[in-house]
């Protein structure tokens, strides 16, 4: 069976695509998501499947995804999130999505924990 090292981009490929995003990320301000925006882009990541559970890496991009996830200039390379481009999410997203992506995430989290 593959190891999940040799599941990763080349070290040349993640060391390009790191210090890429973080001279746009410095660049544009070091500006984080909100807290929502990083909780919706994790579960998205969680439900990938190129998420390297054991390490919590994108398989696509050799990332470490709580890191990447919460910079607003980070986009996901399979579109599954974008950066931000100035607009807060909590702005675009109405009070109602907002509420029901954290109801759901709550709800996956205390479903997790009832199997522990």
């Amino acid at each position: 069976m593959a190891n999940e090292e040799n599941l990763y981009p080349s070290i040349l490929k993640m060391v390009k695509s790191f210090t890429k995003d973080l001279s746009k990320y410095i660049k544009e301000g070091a500006k984080n998501v909100t807290a929502m925006e990083y909780a919706v882009r994790l579960d998205t990541c969680n439900a990938c499947e190129f998420l390297k559970k054991a390490s919590m890496r994108c398989g696509k991009c050799g990332c470490l995804l709580e890191h990447k996830a919460k910079w607003s200039t980070a986009d996901c390379p399979e579109n599954k999130w974008p950066a931000q481009k100035g607009i807060p999410k909590k702005e675009v997203l109405d009070r109602e999505t907002r509420n029901k992506l954290a109801d759901e995430r709550d709800a996956k989290r205390r479903a997790e924990n009832a199997k522990k």
